[in-house]
């Protein structure tokens, strides 16, 4: 990857609708080298997909809570039980494997903390493995979904 992938993947970052042509004169480049470049970093994994990014109060997910997971055990049967269990929970948008003490970073969106009790009681709690779960509310974003440094 070079200095133009880099710039291409920036742009996109910045607005994932731009056309190829727009892409192509952003990042001073013909239209058939950029889209062959584009086509390229999707191939090859570097563009993963494209979305919309949805402000979650529009939504009515006014909520936000960090959730950290240790485990019981962290056998390979534990922890793939447990990484099965939370992708299929909706509310939880992120979860990272950590080293050391907790095991699991979540982000958790819902509607309320009623919503968000529940959820931790009747969902969280009661994942695979889960020895204890220590969660802190968000009070608000500073960077949110900033694009990847170049």
């Amino acid at each position: 990857m070079d200095a133009l992938d880099r710039k291409i993947l920036t742009e996109l970052q910045l607005d994932g609708r731009l056309t190829v042509t727009e892409l192509a004169a952003r990042v001073k480049l013909s239209v058939s080298p950029c889209h062959r470049r584009l086509r390229d970093l999707e191939r090859e994994g570097a563009i993963r997909g494209y979305r919309a990014v949805v402000d979650p109060a529009s939504v009515g997910l006014n909520f936000e809570a960090l959730v950290f997971v240790t485990l019981h055990w962290e056998d390979a049967d534990t922890v793939s039980a447990f990484e099965e269990g939370v992708a299929a929970v909706p509310h939880v948008l992120q979860a990272q494997r950590l080293f050391g003490d907790p095991d699991y970073l979540l982000r958790v969106a819902t509607t309320d903390l009623a919503a968000f009790q529940q959820l931790y009681d009747q969902q969280l709690a009661r994942l695979p493995g889960v020895q204890r779960l220590n969660s802190t509310l968000v009070m608000k974003h500073v960077v949110d979904d900033r694009p990847l440094p170049e």
